[in-house]
């Protein structure tokens, strides 16, 4: 013979799968949204970190393209005080022929 049971106690057992389903949904959707924040921070780091290295080379690339450019322009100045004074130097010795060659010929000159 088979005992008639409640209809109320027959629900019982399905109902708790169904708490028991929502259950598990919540904690999937929890440890999906932890492992999606935790890889949101882990890449945020590393791009930080990135980020921080890049500068940081940049900042020293930049001292050394300005020490390269300061050495190249105190290159640059003094080559030109050389040729400066090589000119100034040539100017003068031609200018001081010019003028003794001038006042030769005025003595070489005859008189009027």
């Amino acid at each position: 013979m088979v005992a008639a049971q409640p209809f109320a106690q027959a629900q019982n057992p399905a109902g708790q799968d169904v708490k028991d389903a929502g259950k598990d949904t919540a904690n999937a959707a929890k440890s999906a949204a932890h492992a999606t924040a935790n890889g949101t921070k882990k890449a945020y780091s590393a791009t930080k970190n990135g980020t921080v290295k890049a500068a940081d080379a940049t900042k020293n690339g930049t001292v050394k393209a300005t020490d390269a450019t300061k050495k190249g322009t105190v290159k640059a100045a003094d080559a030109t005080k050389k040729g400066t004074v090589k000119a100034y130097d040539k100017t003068k010795s031609t200018t001081k022929g010019a003028v003794d060659g001038a006042k030769n010929g005025a003595k070489d000159s005859p008189k009027q």
